[in-house]
């Protein structure tokens, strides 16, 4: 493998424009924000540069991480997108949300670059999947819309080598860079945190639309295949009416094959007054989209096989039996078919070998080890 390609001037980032009134603003997402010179985002990692880059905004965790992991693509979580596949995941730092419940707020609200302990060029990190196996990279841990320009240049180097891509977001995105950026994706986990403008407003200091606008852009104008996950967050987003509205939503704007994942919240960041979230918190919201016409929906960050499991939508047969992240069971065809009755499964298949399954496995990847 070859050495990482050397990163030593700033990076110039896309989607901005200058105003008449002297600063400069990012177009990237719906916050708009406007700078003056020197001065950073909302996501604290775009920013208006000084002297020769004054007007130009610039990305300055473009090849550099907090971090890379190989994980199971159910972690991410993905369980109908080649399941028991390995992916190399990475994130940087910052974000441009605000959640107060984040539970990766050691790596999305960081102010201080030292975590940024890893570095690696596109090519390294395609190079990386390549040999430890993996059928794909994700871009998570914090959110990949802010620093796309990296994320979409890995993306093209690892289609290059045959892997596949997947965003790991919020979905708070522009339309402009949410086409170009999603171009280069094959799979997404979108955070639809709740379905109520007030929640986001009030517990993340954005907007529900914008979401609603990424995922209805996701199904009706993308081949890309994505799944959605909401954080059940005990008294803020989990009555019966807000889960029944969001389901009814995903039904009619997106189809019943879109798979719904429902998490447990355990106290963190500026949120640790709020309790987990209980097991019959997450089976309820589960009974409720069932009820409503949805066709897989999951229950996560709880031991639940049949939460975890997939289930054919014709026959009712448990076509992948899951523990955790472990395969217990696989009945679905190289082409997407339930061994039982030959019904369509939604999602990304291929010919599968359970033991050869990735498992539970986390492992630790530090890239400079990679690179020679």
């Amino acid at each position: 493998m070859n050495a990482p390609e050397p990163m030593d001037r700033p990076y110039v980032g896309r989607w901005w424009h200058m105003l008449e009134d002297g600063r400069l603003q990012c177009d990237l997402c719906p916050r708009d924000c406007r700078l003056h010179e020197g001065q950073r985002g909302l996501c604290f990692v775009r920013m208006r540069g000084e002297g020769e880059f004054r007007d130009q905004m610039l990305l300055t965790t473009y090849g550099r991480s907090s971090g890379f992991c190989v994980d199971p693509i159910e972690k991410k979580p993905l369980n109908q997108f080649y399941p028991g596949t390995s992916v190399l995941s990475f994130g940087t730092a910052g974000c441009n949300l605000a959640c107060k419940f984040c539970q990766n707020w050691d790596i999305s609200k960081s102010r201080e670059f030292d975590r940024l302990t890893d570095q690696a060029a596109p090519g390294a990190i395609a190079r990386a999947a390549a040999q430890m196996g993996c059928k794909s990279v994700a871009f998570t841990y914090n959110d990949p819309v802010i620093f796309a320009e990296y994320a979409m240049d890995v993306a093209d180097a690892c289609h290059e080598l045959g892997i596949q891509t997947v965003a790991v977001t919020a979905g708070y995105m522009h339309d402009t860079a949410r086409r170009e950026f999603y171009a280069k994706m094959d799979a997404a986990n979108v955070d639809l945190k709740a379905f109520s403008d007030d929640f986001y407003f009030k517990l993340t200091g954005a907007h529900l639309a914008p979401v609603l606008d990424t995922l209805q852009y996701l199904k009706r104008e993308t081949d890309v295949w994505f799944e959605i996950t909401t954080l059940l967050i005990p008294g803020h987003n989990d009555s019966d009416a807000e889960l029944e509205a969001e389901c009814r939503w995903i039904v009619t704007e997106l189809g019943p094959d879109v798979p719904l994942h429902f998490s447990a919240f355990h106290p963190d960041w500026k949120m640790t007054d709020v309790p987990s979230t209980p097991t019959k918190t997450l089976a309820r919201a589960r009974d409720i989209a069932v009820r409503i016409g949805l066709h897989y929906v999951y229950t996560g960050n709880v031991h639940d096989i049949e939460g975890g499991t997939t289930y054919c939508p014709h026959c009712h047969h448990a076509v992948i039996a899951r523990d955790w992240y472990r395969i217990l069971d696989y009945r679905v065809s190289g082409d997407g078919r339930c061994m039982e009755c030959g019904g369509a499964v939604a999602g990304r298949y291929q010919e599968f070998d359970l033991k050869k399954a990735f498992g539970p496995r986390r492992i630790p990847v530090r890239m400079a080890e990679t690179s020679h």
